[in-house]
């Protein structure tokens, strides 16, 4: 009993005593407190209390499972994530002291390369924080390829480029920008979501770099097609290589399926990166890139290191990291095998065509291929008037988007890429978490929503939509690490963003 209770003093109630921070979280004084969002507190707070107050902080985010939009894992067993802990205070760039992780990090990359049908004993590849470290890699390798090339025949070296489709995610924009590489888009259109083979082989020239082929675009999930565009280099000459970004598809397309030809099977292809953390089911951040052999990856972008105690070689962005990630993955692939990742695949590839038929049913176009054709995912929109649509809507995708979420659900409405027309869509990614049972619930909201959505009137779903951008969670103005420079940064007119409208599905 504090020494003022003992006296029978009465104590006003913003009289509390120091040791009063012991007896209960929401006891203590920092309950009643704003916790530190500019300066780093001058005083010491109870572990406990940190934990706890830290912890309700992040109960106001959305539920992980229910966001819908991305790729990202979000189940892992016990016994990986304990592994992962395990490993939070390993350096992994340090293979003189942790050689058993350095040698876990080549067995996956070993696995990961003989998956994607590399040559035996002649593929290199490491590991990444995500593909767009991955696509960065491979990007400056096939620059540097072609500069040499350049160079020895005496030719110039300026205004590279790189073909791609509009379609791509925004780290390839980012990729070709930071290293100052022009970029050439093959459009979509509204009938064709992903690249035209012949299209992307007429932009080649000499200064083309690579083509870049998406195994499971963003916006639809559809395959690209790899072996037609290899076919008409091979057909045409050219020594221009392909890039595979299988970001999403890497870990899918090898199990659902196995005789789609889109790897290093295919003549053209010289290098392939694959998130880890997406189908390869472990936890952010972890990617991969593996190149066809150490032909493709120029030795003047490997650094030989020797001051943490023996030699060893370096080609990352970034240096330093945690061997967490690394560890899951080799977890995952030797705890699920192939015949694991199969079954989960396909698994998922039948919950996917599951919901595809139920919006079908409601009365939505979709737009992904189903039956393994693609990712796991549905993309859909509502129908134009010439698919059906009898009159005009006083709602769109955007706003059954925010209706979802007043539901709990993340699944955004993108503007889909130029030349589309500006056409809108929404896109529903199955994970390894998403059941049937999970499906199921998710259906029927969307169509309580939609019933919602016909009843209200365009007025009530603007003012809706207008509220909760303002006081939902999730829509809620936040603090962005940039704020105080957006002004300068916003309206920006270099991204296909910026031109086009285009909205970056979120990966």
């Amino acid at each position: 009993m504090a020494p003022a209770a003992r006296a029978g003093v009465k104590r006003s109630a913003d009289e509390v005593d120091s040791q009063d921070d012991f007896t209960s979280v929401y006891g203590s004084r920092y309950a009643i407190q704003d916790l530190p969002s500019a300066d780093i507190p001058d005083e010491s707070m109870p572990p406990e209390i940190a934990y706890r107050m830290i912890k309700d902080e992040l109960s106001l985010d959305n539920n992980p499972k229910l966001n819908l939009a991305s790729f990202v894992s979000t189940y892992m067993e016990k016994e990986a994530e304990d592994l992962m802990m395990e490993a939070m205070s390993k350096n992994f760039i340090d293979f003189e002291e942790y050689p058993q992780t350095a040698e876990i990090h080549n067995r996956c990359a070993n696995m990961i390369a003989n998956l994607f049908h590399a040559p035996q004993n002649t593929a290199i590849g490491t590991s990444s924080v995500g593909s767009s470290e991955a696509i960065m890699l491979g990007v400056l390798a096939m620059k540097r390829r072609w500069k040499q090339r350049r160079q020895a025949e005496g030719k110039s070296t300026d205004n590279p480029n790189i073909i791609m489709s509009s379609a791509v995610q925004v780290c390839w924009e980012k990729a070709a920008r930071y290293f100052e590489i022009e970029e050439k888009y093959v459009n979509c259109t509204r009938t064709r979501f992903v690249i035209d083979p012949k299209e992307a082989v007429d932009m080649c020239d000499e200064n083309t770099i690579g083509i870049v082929a998406i195994l499971g675009t963003t916006y639809t999930g559809a395959y690209e097609d790899v072996k037609a565009i290899s076919d008409l280099l091979v057909e045409r000459k050219s020594d221009v290589p392909i890039h595979v970004d299988a970001a999403s598809g890497g870990f899918v397309a090898p199990f659902v399926v196995p005789d789609l030809q889109w790897d290093f099977r295919v003549e053209r292809v010289v290098s392939i990166n694959v998130s880890g953390h997406k189908y390869g089911l472990v936890y952010p951040g972890v990617g991969w890139v593996v190149w066809r052999s150490s032909e493709y990856l120029p030795k003047d972008l490997i650094f030989n290191i020797n001051y943490l105690g023996a030699e060893q070689s370096s080609f990352t962005l970034n240096f330093s990291k945690g061997a967490s990630q690394v560890i899951g993955q080799y977890y995952q692939l030797i705890r699920l095998g192939k015949a694991g990742y199969r079954h989960i695949m396909c698994n998922l590839t039948k919950t996917a065509d599951y919901l595809a038929d139920a919006l079908r049913e409601i009365g939505f176009v979709v737009m992904s291929e189903g039956h393994g054709k693609s990712l796991p995912l549905v993309a859909f929109r509502f129908p134009g008037r010439d698919e059906g649509e009898i009159e005009d809507k006083d709602f769109d995708e955007f706003a059954l988007a925010q209706y979802l979420r007043a539901r709990g659900w993340v699944i955004p409405a993108y503007t889909m890429a130029p030349e589309t027309e500006q056409m809108k869509m929404m896109r529903i990614v199955v994970r390894e978490d998403f059941s049937k049972s999970r499906c199921e619930l998710l259906i029927k909201d969307i169509k309580l929503c939609c019933q919602h959505l016909e009843q209200d009137s365009e007025q009530f779903i603007k003012r809706l939509q207008e509220h909760m951008g303002e006081h939902i969670t999730a829509g809620r103005k936040i603090r962005d690490p940039m704020s105080e420079a957006k002004e300068a940064f916003k309206n920006e007119q270099h991204s296909l963003q910026g031109k086009t409208g285009k909205s970056h599905a979120i990966c």
